[in-house]
């Protein structure tokens, strides 16, 4: 399916490990979308320079953080996607420091309204087996979302995939990511 003005996808990998198991389940739906027609951009939030929140209040007087680090660049891509995929191993029944921080600055500029409308797609690779150990990040994800008024389209557990690659042997999980990314234009179209 080909539509005239192609979706945006751009997926926040929060895990500092290249080629780990969450890159790689964020490749797959990254995959499935490209095939069916839409523009696609990975980001490394480790790559980048995000400083965390300094509850400094700055953002109340200028409509927008006082920070000066890559945040800006993210806001540009943030605004002109219709999807994000925001992906985290867990780390400590938590999202990791590198997606937490990102998050985390979101205080500075979730007054424009960029945030509402925003669909959402969660993707959490664990080391543990019990997908019980998710429920916190997936948690606090959820209240975000619906606070920020986003739609969670859907949310992908890889639980069992802790050693580097290990989610490459879940073939039915990377399969439903897959299925997910090229199902995405067909679900906000």
């Amino acid at each position: 399916m080909v539509v005239s003005e192609k979706i945006k996808v751009v997926a926040f990998v929060g895990s500092p490990r290249r080629g780990g198991n969450t890159e790689i389940l964020v490749d797959e739906i990254l995959t499935g979308a490209e095939e069916s027609g839409a523009l696609v951009e990975k980001i490394i939030l480790n790559e980048l320079d995000i400083k965390p929140c300094q509850a400094c209040d700055g953002c109340k007087n200028s409509d927008s953080c006082i920070i000066d680090d890559d945040m800006e660049q993210l806001e540009v891509k943030m605004e002109e996607s219709q999807v994000w995929i925001l992906a985290t191993p867990i780390y400590w029944w938590g999202p990791s420091a590198q997606l937490k921080a990102f998050i985390d600055r979101w205080y500075g500029i979730y007054g424009g309204g960029m945030f509402k409308g925003k669909n959402i797609i969660l993707a959490i690779p664990m080391g543990d087996s019990n997908e019980k150990t998710a429920r916190h990040t997936v948690g606090m994800m959820i209240d975000s979302i619906n606070y920020l008024h986003m739609n969670l389209l859907e949310t992908i557990l890889a639980p069992g995939a802790y050693s580097l690659g290990e989610i490459k042997n879940h073939t039915e999980t990377l399969e439903k990511a897959k299925s997910l990314g090229q199902d995405i234009i067909k679900r906000i179209a």
